[in-house]
């Protein structure tokens, strides 16, 4: 019964996906991308995620331009993107690419440089790998149609924690649904719960001692919907070590 359960549970959400994305609205937008086929030069970034390999997110990753990043309130979020209207530099029947933000392409108003990513273009910049799966990487620029979609995760929403005894930071990790975090709040098993604030990107901080106890954490996203995780590490907890939380959206 409990496989079962299970089984039914899987199709429900894959539904929910499903919805989610087909009604989710279209837009104009424009696509470059950055480094090699390595795509070494993506790694870290303005979000905070750090080695993107070794956090799971890989290569399909995007820088968003200004209109898109929202001062990095959008870090962590997904998209379908689509290269559109171009024969000349589009892959026939490429289909689609999905990614999640996690970096930031800075407006540049030197006239000599290019403005792709100057206020009010939407704009990604992606890994080589994900731009050649949808142009060739000639075209250096190409028009795109994107929309944000359900963001995909495997396993519980993690969290990196840093900082010293009077200073905590989290950092966080594979968020699932909307995926960008809007409202992060941590409680330890001899503390109430604490607001913590963005000190930015997906990076969050509080003034809070709470070393030695046990953490629990509550997760908002921009949907509005909040997962809270209980215990998700033990009181014996250490700076400098990612803790999973059993759970995600």
């Amino acid at each position: 019964m409990a496989k079962f359960q299970n089984y039914l549970l899987l199709i429900i959400s894959t539904l929910l996906v499903h919805v989610i994305v087909t009604n989710a609205a279209w837009e104009d937008g424009s696509a470059t991308f950055y480094g090699d086929m390595t795509g070494a030069e993506t790694m870290q970034g303005a979000c905070g995620y750090g080695d993107l390999f070794q956090q799971g997110y890989g290569l399909e990753t995007a820088a968003l331009s200004t209109a898109l990043f929202n001062n990095g309130q959008t870090c962590g979020a997904c998209f379908q993107i689509m290269c559109v209207n171009d024969p000349q530099w589009c892959i026939p029947h490429a289909g689609t690419i999905r990614i999640t933000a996690t970096n930031f392409c800075p407006p540049n108003y030197d006239p000599h440089f290019y403005p792709w990513c100057n206020p009010p273009r939407k704009h990604f910049d992606l890994s080589m790998p994900m731009f050649a799966k949808i142009a060739i990487t000639k075209a250096g620029i190409i028009p795109v149609k994107f929309r944000r979609v359900h963001c995909a995760k495997r396993g519980g929403i993690r969290f990196e924690l840093k900082g010293n005894p009077y200073w905590i930071t989290a950092t966080m990790l594979n968020v699932g649904g909307a995926g960008d975090v809007t409202a992060l709040r941590i409680k330890g098993s001899k503390s109430d719960w604490v607001q913590m604030s963005r000190n930015w990107g997906q990076l969050w901080q509080t003034a809070a001692n709470l070393v030695g106890q046990s953490l629990s954490f509550q997760v908002t996203t921009s949907d509005g919907k909040t997962v809270q995780l209980d215990n998700v590490a033990t009181g014996n907890w250490q700076f400098g070590q990612t803790y999973e939380g059993k759970g995600n959206f």
